[in-house]
């Protein structure tokens, strides 16, 4: 990974709730995050490491209590992985730039695409337009 650190590092730059969330894939609460409920406009970037992954403009109300968004920004490293966590399946999404934890990818969403993305406030940083 391009932008990998220590966790002595991840722990001294980051809250103790990111720190878990994107370090050690965990999940805030529901209706709990800062971004669940905003329609700023702007890009979503990774609070480990700053990559731009999720344009606001794909953002919509899932109902589920986390961002959710139809897609990543194009280009942006969102990569996946089966998750098998909890005893359930599902696809885990991370940041390919550093690995931080973001969220699970559904195949429950509107449009085109017909994903979920949903995502953890805690491993989001909005920078507005």
């Amino acid at each position: 990974m391009k932008n990998a650190k220590t966790d002595e590092e991840y722990k001294r730059e980051l809250t103790p709730e990111q720190f878990q969330v994107t370090r050690k894939k965990g999940t805030e609460r529901a209706f709990t995050g800062k971004y669940w409920d905003c329609h700023d406009d702007g890009m979503y970037h990774c609070v480990c490491c700053g990559a731009a992954l999720f344009d606001a403009k794909t953002k919509y109300d899932s109902g589920s209590g986390w961002p959710s968004f139809t897609e990543p920004a194009p280009g942006a490293p969102v990569g996946e992985e089966h998750d098998r966590s909890l005893g359930m399946t599902r696809t885990e999404v991370h940041c390919d730039e550093c690995g931080a934890h973001l969220g699970h990818v559904f195949p429950d969403g509107p449009g085109e695409t017909g994903l979920r993305y949903c995502i953890n406030s805690a491993s989001l940083d909005l920078k507005k337009r």
